[in-house]
């Protein structure tokens, strides 16, 4: 194989190797975002009428063990705000992993402007400037 060949196989092998880590990401992330779901349909069944002192079963592996319900319910929600923040860098991440396929890629103009929305604090900041 000549040196010609030898490159551009080599930039195929690239472009595959990014798009392959801008696919898994992107599915890890419909994985996270399916148990969040799944999380938030069992908060909402904890709503029942039931005391806050009964207990629940809750699945853990292949195993089913009772809990408190309010235990139950603060686990479920650490596990909540655990999983917003893994999905919320996987984001960050993706953006960066498809500006640099696309510029592999040969598609700069599609880079993008690294865009974020504004903070809570960032908004409430700028409300009380505008009602000065």
């Amino acid at each position: 194989m000549d040196a010609e060949s030898q490159r551009v196989l080599e930039y195929l092998t690239e472009v595959e190797e990014g798009a392959e880590d801008v696919l898994a990401t992107k599915q890890q992330i419909v994985d996270l975002d399916t148990k969040r779901n799944q999380n938030r349909e069992a908060l909402n069944a904890l709503k029942t009428e039931m005391s806050d002192s009964e207990k629940v079963k809750v699945c853990f592996g292949n195993m089913f063990i009772k809990f408190p319900k309010s235990k139950t319910r603060e686990m479920i929600q650490k596990d909540q705000e655990q999983l917003e923040k893994e999905i919320n860098e996987l984001r960050k991440g993706l953006k960066a992993k498809v500006n640099r396929l696309n510029e592999m890629q040969g598609h700069p103009e599609l880079r993008g402007y690294n865009l974020s929305p504004l903070s809570t604090e960032e908004i409430k900041a700028m409300n009380s400037i505008l009602k000065r």
